[in-house]
């Protein structure tokens, strides 16, 4: 540690830090524009000058390391008014657009002209223009003229995207931030780079010229989509969503958010949105009154459980429900005495699992990582703010491997790609093991015809240091053999101290094992309920079509059900549903989802239910009173969440750690044969809002998943 003087204060730090961490430990502002706490230092707006005592002039505090009884002022008149001169020449070019410009009320340049700016410009001269940019559906870049080349977007493309997708071109007064990487900024990250940027070049192409930010009043919230829970500050003006940006959370998504959680919300405020009940008679669908709605709902049960018995009844829930709403499901179908329930829509084998299976180490964790194989999954697209994590680590000296059908682009460095067919993905683990098994002198889990080199350096780097995963991915988890997958993975995990997890689909897909959405006994699963198995199906926020396994089937099969009733916040399976009924999407009902490493994190309703909309667990609540079913009298989400833990709900953080389990019970002696490659959805077509929002849809992921190609 070093110590120095930081205006009269003493202050120690880790050596080889910088002035302005210092500053940040003390407390203490400086005032900067390229500094970013999550990026590179490029010292490049010289906004952060400070008095350094026995330096001939003021330094740049961002790029001044410490030293050992170092003196800095960062409030002297030689450090204010070189901080004036900076000011005086940024604001030369910049064009005097505050009233009209996206980011006034939230802009650093404007929050630092008022009290380093001069009240005139010396500049007489014509100011430079920079020319409209196009940078893609999301991000706008209409007046690049306000760019203060603080770079920081350049340097979040290169660092935690992945690619640098913009540059700094020409030189002098020529310069400018343009594409350096394809025709348009294509990230799955790329909206973090409108947060970062400190003016009002590059804002939200959705939100633009829609509200001002003092307007707006900002809630907490969490994303619906992926297992990483990302933190949410949902904005909202007139009880609608106006925008979504980051919470900070470093322990879960930092300071950043993937644009399926920023973009989504523009599903919310679509035309597809379902704001009354419908009935489907003669053909024909016809709005009605919530009363009119469950009564029929209920009475159609009845029916059905008195002609075909009660197992003829199910429910397809979605994992990107609420914990409360998938509890409540569970305990619908199991008192109607059915145990026909299952969020497991894209999967190819139902094995029993053993307890909840989970990421198997903390989301922070993959930061700190040495080396990390990840089986079956497009990380970067799947989960991109895990990938982001990961390419973290790779920078600081990781080493990444996978196993998988092609090689997919995850913009950071893999070292080992051993590509397989679907059916060939456990021969590959098996390989690896074998060559563990080989190195340790121990006996193989399973027997295999030769160990290829690849398998060999992988098994290699999970033998080497001490911070290692083995992950399976969306792929490996909907596989036809996965059982054997993670057993495999199991025992590479326990010879060679690397944790073994799931990265886990859906926002809720722990949430959904932990309360039992999926038959406990003998009930059917949701394979058997697609096909037909039933006379009487609810679809809890899920759209089969599009969200399971059999794809176009999934009409088929549900179209020969007696009765389909959808709970969905969107009108949607409308070609098969008798009864429609509009649920609140996470935005306009409280509840809580569990991420992948098992935290479980409440939120609240942000705007009011739209039309009639009713927050689901109360639609299944209400129902459950009308089939005269106990054990479902609750007031609030609060009360749900407790009955579904066995805990009070106020004092839960996580799920209880002896739940949490990657085991499997599958035999090794022998290799699984022909499967199908498994179904996964690629990235904005992963849930009913981000295929209704019309800016994501635009997008070349979406643009290649529409024609075939890699999303």
């Amino acid at each position: 540690m070093v110590e120095i003087e930081l205006d009269g204060k003493k202050v120690e730090i880790a050596e080889g830090s910088m002035l302005m961490h210092a500053a940040e430990e003390a407390g203490v502002y400086i005032p900067h524009f390229c500094y970013h706490k999550k990026l590179s230092i490029a010292a490049n707006c010289r906004m952060c000058l400070v008095d350094v005592e026995k330096m001939p002039k003021p330094m740049p505090a961002c790029a001044t390391p410490v030293t050992q009884g170092m003196i800095v002022r960062t409030k002297t008149d030689k450090a204010i008014k070189a901080q004036e001169s900076v000011m005086e020449f940024l604001l030369i070019n910049h064009p005097l657009d505050c009233p009209v410009c996206d980011q006034g009320g939230e802009c650093q340049l404007q929050d630092l002209a008022v009290g380093y700016g001069a009240s005139a410009s010396r500049y007489g001269e014509e100011k430079r223009v920079v020319l409209r940019k196009t940078f893609g559906p999301l991000i706008s870049a209409e007046e690049m003229t306000r760019c203060i080349h603080c770079t920081r977007c350049v340097r979040f493309g290169e660092e935690i995207g992945g690619i640098m997708e913009l540059g700094m071109v020409n030189r002098g007064e020529h310069a400018e931030i343009d594409v350096v990487h394809g025709d348009s900024v294509d990230s799955e990250l790329s909206g973090n780079m409108i947060d970062i940027c400190p003016v009002g070049a590059l804002t939200s192409k959705p939100f633009r010229f829609s509200a001002r930010t003092w307007e707006l009043s900002r809630r907490k919230s969490i994303s619906p989509h992926d297992s990483t829970g990302a933190n949410l500050i949902v904005q909202v003006k007139n009880h609608k969503v106006m925008r979504v940006v980051p919470f900070d959370n470093e322990d879960v998504n930092e300071c950043w958010i993937a644009d399926r959680d920023r973009f989504s919300y523009e599903a919310l405020n679509g035309p597809e949105r379902l704001t009354q009940p419908m009935l489907k008679q003669g053909g024909q669908w016809q709005e009605v009154d919530w009363q009119t709605a469950l009564e029929y709902v209920a009475n159609g049960l009845k029916c059905v459980r008195e002609k075909h018995g009660n197992s003829a009844i199910g429910a397809l829930v979605s994992p990107h429900s609420t914990l409360e709403e998938l509890y409540l499901a569970g305990k619908l179908v199991r008192g109607l005495g059915s145990d026909n329930i299952d969020h497991r829509l894209r999967h190819a084998e139902f094995a029993k699992a053993q307890g909840v299976r989970w990421l198997g180490t903390t989301i922070a964790s993959l930061t700190n990582l040495q080396s990390a194989l990840v089986v079956g999954s497009n990380i970067r697209k799947d989960h991109p703010l895990f990938a982001q994590r990961i390419r973290q680590a790779t920078r600081h000296g990781a080493t990444v491997a996978a196993i998988s059908t092609v090689a997919y682009d995850w913009a950071m460095p893999v070292a080992h790609q051993l590509l397989a067919p679907a059916n060939g993905w456990a021969d590959a683990l098996a390989q690896v093991a074998a060559a563990v098994a080989e190195t340790k002198g121990v006996a193989a889990p399973a027997a295999v015809a030769q160990v290829g080199e690849k398998a060999r350096a992988i098994a290699a780097m999970l033998l080497a240091g001490e911070r290692k995963a083995i992950l399976l991915g969306n792929a490996a988890a909907h596989h036809a053999h996965a059982s054997t997958l993670l057993a495999l993975a199991n025992w590479i995990g326990e010879q060679t101290g690397a944790s073994v997890g799931y990265l886990g689909e859906a926002a809720n897909t722990v949430g959904a094992q932990y309360v039992g959405a999926q038959p406990q006994q003998d009930g059917l699963h949701a394979a058997q309920m697609l096909a037909g198995g039933l006379k009487a199906a609810l679809l809890l926020n899920t759209e089969p079509e599009f969200d399971s396994a059999a794809g176009a089937a999934a009409a088929q099969g549900l179209g020969e059900v007696d009765m389909v009733v959808t709970l969905s916040p969107f009108k949607a399976n409308m070609e098969f549903s008798d009864v429609l009924l509009p649920i609140a999407p996470f935005t306009e009902t409280s509840g809580s989802f569990v991420n992948a490493e098992g935290r479980i994190q409440s939120f609240h309703a942000v705007v009011k239910p739209l039309g009639e909309t009713r927050p689901a667990w109360k639609v299944l609540r209400v129902l459950a009173n009308l089939m005269q079913l106990d054990g479902m009298d609750f007031d609030d989400s609060q009360q749900v969440l407790a009955a579904a833990t066995g805990q009070p709900a106020e004092a839960l953080a996580w799920l209880p750690a002896q739940t949490l389990s990657n085991a499997s019970g599958a035999a090794l002696t022998a290799q699984p044969g022909d499967c199908a490659e498994p179904v996964s959805a690629s990235i904005y077509q992963l849930d009913g809002l981000v295929r209704r929002s019309p800016a994501l849809q635009l997008t070349a992921d979406a643009r290649a998943a529409r024609e075939g190609g890699a999303a």
